[in-house]
């Protein structure tokens, strides 16, 4: 048995009232723009993410003779805003040194949406793991915010890119 759903006097003001009670309790822009998170919150400084740190490695266009991308954003904590200039040290066992060598460390700005990118040579395992690591040092760049360590692990040894991205907390 099909019903035949001819609009109705009740139907009519039911739906006018479900749209009034919508527009009175998030406003006529709520119905017209997506949500939003109200909060992001800081990227916590991960285990490791320090070993063999070197304080303020320089600004470089490439480490070695690259082949590998290390690449990721970095945006305020709360609203996600972009944030432009923000100096992030690169360094990683490579193909072509150790992550304690002072030839494998350099450092990269974000642009003005927030990215960053900076080419070095092949990641390689170092204690089983693939992995490179990324700092935001407070210290080096005394602006507002926490400083963080990353150590993130490729999912292969294969892999030509990595990818990490960093929410900064105000200190």
């Amino acid at each position: 048995m099909t019903q035949d759903h001819q609009p109705t006097r009740r139907n009519l003001l039911l739906t006018g009232c479900a749209i009034t009670g919508a527009v009175l309790t998030t406003g006529i822009s709520g119905l017209l723009v997506p949500a939003r998170a109200q909060t992001l919150a800081p990227t916590p400084t991960m285990r490791g993410g320090a070993n063999n740190y070197r304080p303020g490695a320089p600004v470089v266009e490439r480490i070695g003779g690259g082949g590998f991308w290390m690449t990721g954003t970095v945006r305020r904590a709360g609203d996600g805003t972009p944030l432009q200039g923000i100096r992030i040290q690169i360094w990683a066992h490579t193909t072509e040194g150790h992550e304690r060598d002072a030839h494998s460390h350099g450092a990269t700005l974000t642009a003005a949406d927030g990215t960053f990118r900076l080419e070095m040579p092949q990641i390689v395992p170092a204690f089983g793991q693939a992995h490179g690591h990324l700092a935001y040092d407070r210290e080096i760049d005394s602006s507002p915010f926490k400083t963080v360590f990353l150590r993130p692990v490729m999912r292969s040894p294969n892999d030509t890119t990595l990818n990490a991205d960093f929410v900064l907390g105000t200190a």
